[in-house]
């Protein structure tokens, strides 16, 4: 189902739209099986408006009320064959042949196991695209960002040779954000971005695309502030079951990219990483029984 059946025309209007009604076309972009299940009255509570607006996003699209886009998304659903209710709160008061543990992995799989639909490998086959061509990489993320683009280096770093750089870019461990100051035009910029926004993140990847360098942006919407300023972008959900944002769709999105990449590139990748673990190993860093 991946988005839904409106989504190119609630991503086309959502800039002109009203605030409160760019607040529940991003609850519509961002849960379409919630919108093929739930009542108007039940979403429009999720999503923090009032179902009035809900309404009126509905004749905003040209459609005579909201019962008739549930039917868009009910069908849509139906067809994707995935109509299934979640397993959401079988905890444990609920079923007792599920724990928290298995909704929680449950969830996570299916978040993971749906980038892998074709709307979500082509938006990955397309920035891989971009990153084998690139001449230098950088990879940018704050807060639960940052441990994803700290991964994305890690792994390109193996494809990186020559003069190609692969860096690590903003807080923490990363180098300062000069060192985006001589990239351009060949040069692409990974961002990690979830909501809310960090300011630092859209900030820095705007600039660079000013400079000419390509973004490609990890985000949770369509219409997140990274989407309207990457080349390409790759939408995953940060929901989880419990009360923190997941960061795991993410991870697995960056490796996926890795993998894509890595088959575009004339680096032999598995090759560098043999040697550098083979120099590690010399250097003392892995552990070893004792003898």
């Amino acid at each position: 189902m991946e988005q839904g059946p409106l989504a190119e025309l609630l991503v086309e209007r959502f800039e002109n739209m009203p605030p409160q009604l760019r607040v529940a076309a991003r609850f519509v972009l961002d849960h379409p099986k919630d919108v093929a299940l739930m009542s108007m009255r039940e979403q429009a509570h999720q999503a923090g408006v009032s179902h009035s607006t809900m309404m009126r996003l509905a004749r905003w699209l040209g459609l005579e009320g909201y019962e008739d886009m549930r039917s868009l998304y009910a069908r849509a659903l139906r067809e994707t064959g995935a109509g299934e209710p979640a397993r959401q709160g079988m905890g444990q008061d609920g079923d007792p042949g599920y724990s928290i543990a298995g909704v929680v992995a449950d969830t996570l799989a299916a978040q993971i196991s749906s980038l892998g639909e074709y709307g979500s490998a082509s938006q990955f086959v397309a920035a891989a695209e971009l990153l084998a061509r690139s001449r230098n990489l950088f990879g940018l993320g704050s807060r639960s960002g940052y441990p994803v683009a700290n991964h994305f280096v890690h792994i390109m770093s193996f494809l990186a040779g020559g003069d190609r750089k692969v860096t690590l870019v903003g807080e923490m461990g990363g180098l300062g954000l000069d060192a985006l100051q001589g990239a351009g035009r060949g040069d692409v910029l990974l961002a990690v971005g979830m909501s809310p926004y960090e300011r630092t993140t859209i900030e820095v990847a705007r600039q660079s695309a000013r400079q000419g360098v390509g973004v490609v942006a990890i985000t949770d919407s369509s219409v997140s502030p990274l989407a309207r300023i990457a080349r390409e972008t790759i939408i995953v959900t940060a929901n989880s079951q419990s009360f923190f944002r997941s960061m795991a769709p993410a991870f697995a999105a960056v490796e996926i990219l890795a993998a894509l990449t890595a088959a575009q590139s004339e680096v032999n990748a598995a090759e560098r990483v043999r040697q550098s673990e083979e120099q590690l190993a010399a250097f003392g860093i892995y552990w070893k029984p004792p003898r």
